[in-house]
């Protein structure tokens, strides 16, 4: 497994939560989120990091996405 920095495309709700609205893979593959589940503070125990974890459906699967400190990734392959 290794870090696979992306581009987010997020805005702020009115009452100040970040939600992020789709993404581009690596390869320019945008997907878009159809719904976030939750997010907490978490780390990624299979690549190492950690900040905010955002548990999302994307395409009826979910993922995680993770945002630390200014940076977005998630896990690949």
């Amino acid at each position: 497994m290794r870090k696979v920095y992306i581009d987010v495309m997020s805005t702020f709700t009115m009452d100040g939560e970040l939600l992020p609205l789709f993404f581009l893979w690596e390869d320019g593959t945008r997907y878009d989120i159809d719904k976030v589940l939750d997010f907490q503070k978490a780390a990624s125990l299979r690549v190492g990091g950690q900040g905010i974890r955002f548990r999302c459906r994307v395409m009826n699967k979910e993922v995680y996405i993770f945002l630390e400190e200014d940076k977005w990734f998630m896990e690949g392959k």
